[in-house]
């Protein structure tokens, strides 16, 4: 009888004994399922999530940088430009309002947003110049001019800043650049006239009566704006200084008619006595010139009216000063005529 089955088993045991274990993949035959491992799927997915975000983000700066303006390589968006639109209108409002330091702390917000304005400079620069602080408001109009070189205000501004530091050529040579950069793109805010008048003044302090004359002259011819008297008194004084009396006791006649009618619709008492008190100096400096010329009545006629103003005002030491010139003056014109110095008006701080 034959022991077959002890046989197979025998072949099994050492078959299982040198079948090595996991040492090689399975191979997959026939309908057998693939081994899914869940680990690799979701390494794809992350790296898909990342791949997106980063494309996105250059998509986004693309846009940004070819939809907003850049200055100086600063990146400004539309948020910072509202703000320091915001900023400015604050920092303007309360400038006028006279508060200077809340103006300055605004406008200098405007300015650090990234994206302020020339106006910004000028307007923070005058904010400066009313506090005294003439270095910084010089270092602002001078970043307006950087800016823009034709900007007829900031050179006003600088003109103005450069009388308070009592530097008049340098004034002059900004109302200069102010003249030519108004002429060429006029500005909502400066009138030629002003312009002239202003320069006229430069003129008369630096003793070039011939300019000033011109310029005064220039400013009365132009069209717009308001005429001020003291346009008509300082071209008077140039006038003095040339010796041309006769035209300057016209030009004072002329400024105390102006300021006639400005007193008419003067709202305030203040202001009526500011505008008398400059008609009784100029009545004061008109009879004496009449005085040089031999005019002993008009020159009495301006004594009594500049008498009858402070008189009116209340100006005891004026009053008695006048009565004793009008007793003193001569019951005819004196013989020859002296020379009259110029009463230059003191540079005023604007």
């Amino acid at each position: 009888m034959k022991k077959t089955p002890a046989k197979k088993t025998n072949n099994l045991k050492k078959t299982a004994k040198v079948r090595p274990v996991a040492s090689k993949p399975t191979v997959k035959t026939g309908n057998a399922k693939p081994c899914f491992n869940p680990w690799s799927l979701s390494i794809y997915v992350y790296w898909f999530i990342i791949l997106f975000f980063i494309a996105a983000t250059f998509y986004i700066l693309g846009r940004s940088h070819n939809l907003t303006p850049t200055a100086n390589n600063v990146e400004i968006t539309e948020e910072m430009l509202m703000q320091s639109g915001d900023y400015y209108e604050s920092g303007k409002t309360k400038l006028v309002a006279g508060n200077i330091e809340e103006a300055i702390a605004d406008l200098t917000a405007a300015i650090d947003s990234g994206a302020a304005s020339v106006e910004s400079y000028i307007l923070r620069g005058e904010a400066y110049m009313q506090s005294g602080d003439y270095r910084a408001a010089l270092a602002d109009f001078n970043a307006a001019l950087t800016k823009d070189p034709a900007n007829a205000v900031a050179y006003y501004d600088r003109a103005l800043l450069n009388v308070r530091l009592e530097d008049y050529n340098a004034a002059l040579a900004d109302i200069n650049n102010a003249l030519a950069a108004n002429s060429s793109n006029p500005s909502n805010v400066l009138q030629m006239r002003d312009l002239y008048a202003k320069r006229g003044q430069l003129n008369l302090w630096l003793k070039n009566w011939e300019g000033a004359i011109a310029d005064y002259t220039n400013s009365l011819a132009r069209p717009e704006g308001t005429v001020k008297y003291n346009v008509y008194a300082e071209r008077a004084e140039a006038y003095t200084a040339l010796g041309n009396y006769a035209d300057a006791i016209n030009d004072y006649a002329s400024a105390i008619r102006v300021i006639s009618e400005q007193i008419q619709g003067m709202p305030t008492a203040e202001g009526r006595e500011s505008l008398s008190a400059s008609a009784m100096q100029y009545f004061e400096k008109s009879a004496a010139l009449n005085l040089q010329l031999g005019n002993i009545d008009a020159a009495r006629s301006d004594l009594e009216s500049a008498y009858t103003i402070a008189t009116a005002l209340n100006d005891v030491e004026t009053v008695d000063r006048l009565q004793k010139l009008i007793s003193e003056l001569p019951t005819q014109a004196p013989a020859v005529a002296e020379p009259v110095t110029a009463p230059v008006a003191a540079p005023a701080q604007n």
